[in-house]
């Protein structure tokens, strides 16, 4: 296996050298280059074409932003976005994960250590590399059968969706729900994000969506026409059941590595809602919500999962489907209509 390349773009001479300096200890990744602004960065692009860039979000004479449209357009290339957490910072990577980055890192403060996760993140975005043309272009559409059996048999509408997501899920969540009717099934969803980006996401999404989207707040009854994004930070978003269901937020452990985790809140269905319900796990890195969406599909819940093609990491969904979890791959742009019984 080649070791992954990493163009280090940041205008600040210390961020660079932090960063070159967490990666020098992995042998599976060489920096090849370092860019102080976007007009160094793309000349060094053409250079050395690297397998991953990292790129500050706030720099002088063309941002981050500016510069990573142009990536994702010219040259799509995994790009994970260097940010402060700030409310500024939070928006603009935000902005950022909705154009195609692969994920986000947050600069570390005085007290903390290095950017101790940016080797995994760098590894996974090296394997992404190959497909991010394909995707920018449009993918493949078609579904892994030709058939239809799922359909053909299920006329009702579940009475509950549930969806989980991780790196790439920004993207993938706006395509999804912008297909959501107005009147759709009350929907919750767990995507790793920050606390910070939480409430801006879930703003972003009600934007594109026709139906109701809000971060989740506990008590909340599950009303149809609304859709719940988990909130980052120290809670764990569940499924409570009762003659009126609603969401709860549990102080607890992470669980799969996460916190809010799709495990959790898959799992909550499972053991807790009474009527039919459809569990969806998209793109993402690692294993959470496979084994809640198995516990779902036990419980006679249609449970789909992103296909491989159309997945910016084909990690969550891959393992989901290994364990038997899910019921039908579809490419992201069939999910909602899946759902929803339209074509």
């Amino acid at each position: 296996m080649c070791a992954a390349s990493v163009l280090v773009v940041d205008d600040s001479v210390t961020m660079r050298a932090l960063i070159r300096h967490a990666l020098s200890r992995d042998p599976d990744i060489v920096v090849v280059g370092e860019a102080a602004n976007p007009f160094e960065a793309r000349d060094k692009m053409k250079q050395l074409d690297p397998d991953v860039v990292t790129l500050d979000v706030e720099m002088p004479n063309m941002n981050g932003i500016e510069f990573l449209e142009k990536i994702m357009t010219l040259r799509p290339t995994p790009v994970i976005m260097v940010s402060n957490l700030t409310a500024p910072g939070a928006a603009a990577t935000l902005a950022a994960l909705e154009i195609g980055a692969f994920d986000c890192i947050a600069k570390p403060s005085a007290r903390e250590t290095m950017f101790s996760e940016l080797p995994g993140l760098i590894k996974e975005a090296a394997k992404a590399k190959t497909g991010m043309a394909k995707r920018r272009k449009g993918g493949v559409t078609h579904a892994h059968s030709a058939s239809d059996p799922v359909r053909d048999r299920r006329v009702q509408l579940p009475h509950l969706v549930a969806i989980g997501s991780s790196t790439g899920g920004v993207e993938a969540l706006m395509q999804v729900l912008s297909e959501f009717p107005a009147d759709c099934p009350p929907t919750v969803i767990v995507q790793h994000l920050p606390a910070a980006f939480t409430g801006s996401f879930a703003a972003r999404l009600d934007r594109v969506s026709r139906a109701r989207v809000s971060e989740a707040k506990g008590g909340e009854p599950l009303i149809p026409g609304h859709v719940y994004l988990a909130p980052g930070g120290k809670c764990h978003m569940i499924v409570k059941s009762g003659a009126r269901p609603s969401v709860a937020l549990v102080e607890s452990e992470t669980v799969s590595g996460h916190r809010p985790s799709v495990d959790v809140l898959f799992t909550s269905i499972a053991r807790n809602f009474g009527g039919p319900s459809c569990g969806v796990i998209l793109t993402g890195m690692g294993r959470d919500g496979a084994q809640g969406l198995l516990e779902m599909r036990k419980t006679g819940a249609q449970t789909l999962g992103q296909d491989e093609e159309s997945s910016l990491v084909y990690g969550m969904p891959r393992v989901a489907n290994e364990l038997g979890a899910v019921e039908r791959q579809l490419p992201l742009g069939k999910i909602a209509r899946h759902i929803f019984n339209v074509g």
